[in-house]
């Protein structure tokens, strides 16, 4: 058995805050309350000073694997996500080959067995990414799938896109999609604005994101007509970044939609203005955007229109990224600094309370895979982050095989002192103390 001494449990679901002491044992939480610490416990933790909370889960992550692993492999990503808090991820499906079939699907999860922590595989929903023919959606579900997402790539086929929502639906799974029109993207990574223009290229208008995803906002809806909607998701707009797309996504749950959304930590925080500090590292897809539209991004967190935090963690290499704006690939990581940025910019500036962005990372997250995660009470899984909400630090050292991040350097506030996936410790602060 567990102990966890001292700690201010928070509930996302009840959106509660409470000092208690939590037990685990064979794998769930036993109990939460008030318990002495008798000499009984394997292990006993002193949390003062901490939150203890449902461990994070990342619906949107790259591990590069197979195919790319010099950039990152799912042993290090996992380590990678243990660091940050996170006891579950969801691997993007644009790999080399591209998990678009039963073979490499179950290599996926082999290889996530091998961590400490619960690494799942979406499929590709079309044949070698391209946007012609679905896959066999039925079989990759059936082989552990836990969604579909041509991830990196829109899909402009619109027969295609309603297919696969309507089997989707049948499935019960979700389908992530990247909206980017690339008809109207010139130079992608840099939002088309006065960034752009000053660096001399066209860039990445937002236009290209606002009217793909109006397109699958109004195909979701139509297809939500015909299904459970009490039922989950169907539809997650992936990296959401315009004030368009998150009006876009907020009219059609109004109506009724199936739908909901992610937004990365580095899009509620930086603007455009930060390619021109920290060039190639703050480029990505799609890109930062306006100080307007991140408001809107904010605000849409608050009214709860952008349902969680994603981080969109895409490591390349140093190399990859000293390339010219224009040629370096997209992408940062974003594992180890996720929570800190959640709580820096989002918590301390009073737009989310701790609990709500808890909902934000943990259970909201869950809720769009149908994983029996997320929650703070007794007889669910015994996945934890236990972290220190105060406490500031420097984000210098990663586990990630790649460093690809703009906030490589900056002081943030709340830091991961344990992770506790299955009831086991998978991750603890260099200093601290069971």
């Amino acid at each position: 058995m567990f102990l966890i001494k001292n700690g201010t449990v928070i509930d996302p679901e009840k959106l509660d805050m409470q000092p208690f002491d939590v037990i685990l044992d064979h794998g769930l939480i036993a109990g939460i309350g008030f318990y002495e610490d008798n000499g009984t416990y394997e292990t006993v933790i002193d949390a003062t000073g901490c939150a203890v909370a449902p461990g994070l889960v990342d619906v949107h992550v790259h591990f590069r694997d197979p195919g790319f692993t010099y950039k990152e492999d799912i042993r290090t990503g996992a380590a990678a996500a243990a660091a940050g808090g996170y006891t579950t991820v969801v691997c993007m499906a644009n790999t080399k080959p591209p998990v678009d079939n039963t073979d490499t699907l179950r290599y996926v999860l082999g290889e996530g067995r091998k961590t400490g922590i619960h690494v799942l595989p979406t499929a590709a929903v079309s044949v070698g990414m391209k946007g012609e023919a679905l896959t066999d959606m039925r079989a990759l579900a059936a082989a552990g799938a836990v969604g579909f997402t041509d991830d990196g790539i829109p899909l402009m086929n619109e027969a295609l896109v309603r297919q696969a929502m309507a089997l989707a639906a049948e499935l019960d799974v979700p389908l992530s999609f990247h909206e980017e029109d690339p008809a109207f993207i010139k130079n992608n990574g840099i939002n088309h604005g006065a960034v752009s223009e000053k660096l001399g290229i066209y860039g990445s208008p937002a236009v290209a994101e606002d009217s793909l995803t109006a397109r699958d906002c109004m195909i979701a809806l139509d297809v939500s007509r015909g299904t459970d909607r009490e039922a989950g998701p169907i539809v997650n707009i992936q990296h959401i970044s315009s004030h368009g797309a998150v009006e876009q996504v907020r009219l059609a749950k109004r109506l009724g939609a199936r739908v909901c959304a992610e937004v990365t930590p580095h899009h509620f925080t930086l603007t455009e203005s930060a390619v021109l500090e920290y060039g190639t590292l703050a480029k990505m897809n799609p890109p930062l955007r306006t100080e307007e539209d991140r408001q809107a991004l904010l605000a849409a967190l608050q009214d709860g229109t952008i349902d969680m935090i994603a981080t969109d963690h895409a490591p390349h290499s140093a190399e990859e990224k000293a390339r010219p704006l224009t040629e370096a690939p997209s992408g940062i990581i974003g594992l180890e600094t996720a929570l800190a940025l959640g709580i820096t910019e989002l918590v301390d500036k009073h737009y989310l309370t701790l609990p709500e962005l808890m909902a934000r990372m943990s259970l909201n997250p869950a809720r769009l895979y149908r994983l029996d995660c997320g929650r703070m009470e007794v007889g669910a899984p015994a996945d934890l982050v236990i972290f220190d909400p105060r406490k500031k630090w420097k984000a210098e050292h990663f586990l990630s095989k790649s460093v690809n991040s703009p906030f490589i350097g900056r002081t943030l506030l709340g830091k991961v002192r344990w992770t506790v996936c299955e009831g086991r410790i998978v991750y603890r602060e260099s200093d601290s103390r069971n």
